[in-house]
Order: structure tokens, then C-alpha cells, then sequence
């Protein structure tokens, strides 16, 4: 599975903001691998704005359609008007491994249930807009047999090829390389056997 995903470095978070009706919507997104990630935007969101109103919370920390590793938060607001928005928006923009806070400072008006879930949804889209975001191929892992003299040209098919080679041991028959193969893609060796002019035994391989 091949998906895009905040380009974001560790503990630093994309920002942005939008007012409606005097209300002031800060929204945070970072890159959530795992929830801990997202836990530690929520804190340095709250340790920011400790006077805010609220902090409204989504994420998904892992690929898009994750099931499990997901949730949202209205964090005091009306139930369904905050995090449920802003999870939809999340879920609809197929990112994965995403989070994201949306800090609200009240601004005197009552926007209603329909206005405060507009203005979560919008919060969090305009933030997407300007967000980096790189590609992430998911891989599985198989483990080749090579002989010394056809070691070079495997890491050169491999490179020409944006294949990663994880692993590389050696012992008295040749090495053995484990590579990482992007698992949208049934393994196909016949262009790297046609190359070497032989046949490649493949060690290990993923469990079905």
C-alpha cells in the first residue's frame, strides 16, 4: 500500500489558523506514527493555550481506512461537533499516520451545532492545504541467496529500482540479502535472474 503522510520531523507540528464569528481556531497537525506522537502534540498544544476554551482532537496513526488505531475527541463541546468533523476531514483526505488539535478560544458568539462543525471541519482543511507531505510504500521483507560474483548486480537492480536492501549477511556459499519489496507488487526476480543469466533461491518470505 503506497499512501502520503505528513512530512513533518519528530516533536515539530504544522500550524494554522481561521476565525469565525469571533472565535479563533489554532489547528496543529503532526505526523503520527503511532498515538504516542499524537500525545505529545496534544500536551504541547495544551501547555501553549492553557487558557483556550478547548482542544478538540482527531487522529490517525496509521494507514488510511485504519480501524483500530484512531480516534477523536470534542474535548467539552457539543458532542459530534468538534472531533467527528475533524476526523471526516482526516479520513477523507486519505493521509495516513496523521493527528491534529484544533485549540478554540471562544469568541462570544455561539455558533450552534451546524456552525461549530463547519467551522472544526474548515479548521482542519485549511491546515491540509499548506501541509508537506511525502509518499510511504509499505514493504515486505524477503531474504535472497546470491553468490559473491552476483552480489553488485543484485544491489544495482535494486537501486535502479528504489528497492531497499535491509539486510546483507555473508558466509562461505555468498550473502544473503534481504530486501524490501513494496507489497502492492507481487515479487517479480525474473528481470534480476535474466540479468544474472540464473535462477535466484529465495530464502524467506513474508507469511500470507
Amino acid at each position: 500500500m503506497r499512501y502520503r503522510v505528513p512530512d513533518l520531523p519528530p516533536l515539530t507540528w504544522h500550524m494554522a489558523d481561521i476565525e469565525v464569528e469571533k472565535s479563533q481556531f489554532l489547528t496543529w497537525v503532526c505526523h503520527a506514527p503511532e498515538i504516542d506522537a499524537f500525545n505529545t502534540l496534544l500536551d504541547a498544544a495544551k501547555a501553549a493555550h492553557p487558557s483556550a476554551s478547548h482542544h478538540c482532537t482527531a487522529y490517525i496513526a496509521g494507514p488510511p481506512g485504519e480501524q483500530n488505531l484512531i480516534g477523536f475527541s470534542d474535548d467539552g463541546e457539543p458532542g459530534g461537533t468538534a472531533g467527528r468533523p475533524m476526523y471526516q476531514v482526516l479520513q477523507g483526505s486519505q493521509l495516513g499516520q496523521i493527528g491534529c488539535v484544533v485549540t478554540r478560544y471562544f469568541g462570544g458568539t455561539k455558533l450552534g451545532t451546524g456552525g461549530l462543525a463547519r467551522a472544526y471541519a474548515q479548521a482542519v482543511s485549511v491546515a491540509l492545504e499548506t501541509l508537506p507531505t511525502r509518499e510511504v510504500i509499505e514493504r515486505d521483507a524477503y531474504t535472497l541467496r546470491l553468490t559473491f560474483a552476483n552480489e553488485a548486480i543484485a544491489r544495482t537492480w535494486c537501486d535502479e529500482l528504489d528497492i531497499p536492501i535491509e539486510q546483507a549477511n555473508y558466509d562461505g556459499e555468498g550473502v544473503r540479502l534481504t530486501i524490501g519489496w513494496p507489497r502492492d507488487n507481487p515479487l517479480d526476480l525474473s528481470p534480476l535472474e535474466n540479468r544474472l543469466k540464473s535462477a535466484i533461491e529465495v530464502l524467506s518470505a513474508p507469511k500470507p
